[in-house]
């Protein structure tokens, strides 16, 4: 393995962190954020229905 093609190697991968870096958009953290809030409540409404009896003779 050449030095000099390991150097560029690293050079393409941190370019390509950069871009991939700025592209993201305040529109596409807010997207993430709601994403994972929603999973949060998910996984707590969960935690509430543990050892309910949710079968169909409930309703």
């Amino acid at each position: 393995m050449d030095g000099n093609n390991r150097e560029a190697d690293m050079t393409a991968i941190a370019s390509a962190m950069s871009r991939a870096i700025r592209s993201i958009t305040g529109a596409d953290v807010l997207k993430h954020f709601l994403f994972f809030c929603g999973a949060g409540i998910l996984v707590f409404v969960l935690s509430l229905t543990y050892g309910l009896d949710l079968s169909s003779g409930l309703f």
